[in-house]
């Protein structure tokens, strides 16, 4: 009996050891990102497309150059060896060509500030297909003593208003992580080009 009890609490430990927290996010209330690096804005879709429920995030580089990335979802409290996996759905209707989307990220290992960058963890090497939505997925190791990563949505470019557009994000981190998602709120309203670069 002994012997059972000592193996059922072994086999305690190691799923708690193991234990993971799954949440989403969808886009749904009045949020946009949780940061932008390079010549993007980002804003809310809420008529087409959409992937799931009543609205999507809106990615659009403009002017045109460099890399846009918009913060997504910042993990924090990690330590080395744990594993974050996280997935989007990306629209594009451009196959084999620009504009596309891509998963990233970069290490964050400032407590509160979202915009520090303390160096590229990488991501996947595929891009969205270009064939509607596409669901783009990556997980990451964290190592060298990092305690944050901030996830992104990139997007690659030809012109100045190239649009990609992001919708319901699953992220996958262990038991103690903390996960934040976008706090920026927008209105839910049409607004011109000239609206939305005078808040930029």
């Amino acid at each position: 009996m002994n012997r059972l009890f000592t193996a059922l609490f072994v086999l305690g430990l190691a799923q708690a050891a193991f234990a993971v927290q799954t949440d989403t996010y969808g886009w749904e209330e009045s949020f946009t990102v949780l940061g932008i690096s390079g010549n993007g804005v980002a804003t809310l879709e809420y008529t087409s497309p959409v992937h799931g429920g009543s609205q999507s995030l809106e990615f659009i580089e403009t002017p045109l150059g460099g890399t846009p990335q918009a913060y997504t979802c910042w993990v924090k409290d990690l330590s080395d060896g744990d594993t974050v996996a996280a997935s989007f759905y990306v629209y594009d209707d451009t196959p084999s060509a620009s504009p596309s989307g891509r998963i990233w990220a970069h290490w964050n290992d400032d407590p509160v500030d979202p915009t520090v960058n303390s160096g590229s963890a990488g991501g996947n090497d595929e891009y969205s297909a270009g064939t509607g939505w596409s669901l783009l997925s990556w997980e990451w190791t964290v190592s060298d003593g990092h305690v944050g990563l901030m996830i992104e949505a990139r997007i690659y470019s030809s012109t100045e208003f190239d649009t990609i557009w992001i919708d319901d994000m699953t992220v996958e981190v262990p038991d103690g992580a903390t996960i934040v998602w976008p706090n920026i709120p927008v209105a839910l309203q049409r607004q011109t080009w000239a609206e939305i670069k005078a808040t930029f």
